[in-house]
């Protein structure tokens, strides 16, 4: 960390004088037996009471510092400040500060909301109003209407205010007089697994379908292209036109398991059914002055501080969170469900706790992961690694120390995806609206062509009718762009990049001399071709595919996943 901020022109110690109050206790839990958290959280033993005071300590420091990213994270958005850090925000956010997208994306809006909100940017900066509280309530708390939805915010329950919230929105205003309205569903969208056999020649079949899929929607993901491939079969060949999204998906689908429970599982006895537990006092967010004059490297640092001082509690969050919600102590405490204790106890987003608890389970339960772990693996890594089997694990930690996120992720699901093919199988992970999409298809192929059809022999004829239809697709010459493209795999090439290649970027500018050779083009994504590289923050050197050398801003550059003197010796080693 000293020489990222030493690179920036920062001085490290002032940086850690203003975060020295928020460093997480070097607190060492024993790892918990189901016996040993039933005897403790579910009797009520001192050892259960200091665990959960433990949590909720840990949720207010992480909330408060969540606070301070959130405007860090706005200013990071504004102008080409992405940019001159030679990334996406997403991937900025996963790779530099172990973020999943949906938190950045969530504490982002929430920054960029506090700027117009001086009354809830200063309740939650001093801890009165707590951040799940605060991203309820963002889209009311305008105007005249801010300071009464924020007195709301500090004392009703997120439950309430979502009702209110909700109720207030359908009007038309911002008043926050609607109150006892039903609480709905969360939005959290349910997702399912596809699993079926598929062999080789109807893989072929299905893989040029997506193939073309991508082509005609650069950047989809492997759902959205499926999603395409359905739609354009119900388009000629619709199916029960009374069949809804609550009909079974069928013999190939199932739920998948995840660690987002829904609101519609909860049962909750209210307010006035919570036990008495200790408060513990609000926790006020640091001062690190995100101002507009800021440039993107110190803006940079400010965040990586935030986000190492952010991970100690986190683990302190996962490890407790196991284990009140494994003794099941947020039940005894009246909430209806480890969510609602999380949003309204806790007063952070339950989604994230959730996921966060769910990998410490799979932790408890496997030796490898907590080894790499202990080893520096972040977080995010963490949840890649856990898709392998126990065996495997080990073999990946090397790797996984030694790459981007997003790297890694490629090369897991590459080696799952061949193990799959080699026994002919499809796994594919899907939003519930999609599988339901889907299944309508493959029941639309059954009644024209049999009922008997296997499904993975129904997606081959979907594809194929895919492919029958927009094969000659004007605009599908296999151009030298598009050349280059499936050579580098369809993604853009530049470290930690997650976006698909739109564009074939000449190494050499042809106005230089460059020439049209494939070792003088690389596939770019639209945002590094255009605002990184013409617009003069990175550049690449080398030969393509395998001899690239990067550089940000004049320096050697592997990612946004290290930083400093670590990251010039070793690409400098590379490019010797």
């Amino acid at each position: 960390m000293d020489a990222a901020l030493a690179a920036a022109g920062l001085d490290a110690a002032a940086l850690k004088c203003a975060l020295v109050g928020y460093a997480s206790p070097r607190v060492e839990l024993p790892p918990f037996t189901p016996a040993e958290i039933e005897a403790w959280f579910r009797g009520g033993e001192i050892e259960g009471d200091l665990g959960e005071h433990l949590l909720v300590w840990a949720a207010r420091v992480r909330g408060c510092i969540d606070v301070e990213l959130a405007e860090g994270l706005a200013a990071l958005k504004r102008g080409d400040r992405l940019a001159a850090l030679g990334c996406h925000f997403d991937d900025y956010a996963r790779e530099a500060l172990d973020l999943g997208k949906r938190a950045a994306e969530n504490l982002a809006r929430l920054g960029a909301g506090m700027g117009e909100r001086p009354r809830l940017r200063e309740a939650l900066r001093a801890g009165r109003v707590r951040l799940r509280a605060a991203e309820t309530i963002l889209t009311v708390a305008v105007g005249d209407a801010e300071a009464a939805w924020v007195e709301r915010a500090g004392v009703e329950s997120v439950r309430g205010l979502e009702a209110a919230a909700r109720a207030a929105r359908v009007r038309g205003d911002a008043s926050g007089d609607a109150r006892g309205a039903a609480v709905g569903e969360g939005e959290d969208e349910a997702w399912v697994e596809l699993r079926t056999q598929l062999p080789p020649e109807e893989r072929r079949v299905l893989d040029e379908a997506l193939s073309l899929a991508r082509e005609l929607e650069p950047g989809s993901s492997r759902s959205e292209q499926l999603e395409a491939l359905a739609q354009e079969y119900l388009a000629e060949h619709p199916g029960d036109p009374d069949a809804d999204d609550t009909r079974p998906l069928g013999p190939g689908f199932r739920a998948r398991d995840d660690a987002s429970t829904g609101r519609r599982s909860t049962s909750s006895l209210g307010p006035d059914g919570w036990a008495e537990l200790p408060e513990v006092p609000p926790v006020p967010a640091p001062e690190l002055s995100f101002h507009e004059t800021l440039s993107a490297q110190e803006l940079d640092a400010r965040l990586r501080a935030l986000a190492e001082c952010r991970a100690g509690w986190e683990r302190l969050i996962g490890r407790c969170g196991y284990a009140v919600n494994r003794s099941g102590m947020h039940r005894l405490a009246g909430y209806g469900s480890f969510r609602e204790y999380v949003e309204e106890r806790l007063g952070l987003p339950a989604r994230a706790v959730e996921q966060r608890v769910a990998l410490e389970a799979r932790l408890a339960a496997s030796p490898a992961l907590e080894d790499a772990r202990r080893r520096g693996v972040s977080y995010e890594k963490l949840r890649v690694l856990a898709r392998l089997q126990e065996p495997d694990i080990a073999s990946w930690i090397p790797r996984a120390l030694e790459a981007t996120c997003v790297a890694l992720r490629r090369e897991v699901d590459g080696e799952r995806e061949g193990q799959l093919r080699a026994r002919g199988k499809l796994v594919v992970t899907l939003p519930r609206g999609v599988g339901v999409l889907l299944a309508a298809a493959i029941a639309s192929v059954r009644e024209r062509h049999g009922p008997a059809l296997s499904t993975g022999t129904c997606l081959a004829v979907i594809a194929f009718h895919f492919l029958v239809t927009w094969g000659d697709a004007p605009g599908r010459s296999r151009t030298r762009s598009r050349r280059i493209r499936e050579r580098d795999e369809g993604w853009c090439q530049v470290p930690g990049c997650s976006r698909h290649a739109a564009h074939a970027h000449h190494i050499d500018f042809r106005s230089h001399g460059g020439s049209d050779d494939p070792e003088n083009l690389v596939g770019l994504c639209a945002f590094h071709h255009l605002r990184c590289v013409h617009g003069g923050y990175l550049a690449v050197l080398g030969r393509a595919p395998g001899e690239l050398v990067w550089l940000l801003d004049g320096r050697l550059w592997v990612g946004p996943h290290r930083r400093g003197a670590d990251v010039t010796g070793r690409a400098a080693a590379a490019a010797c």
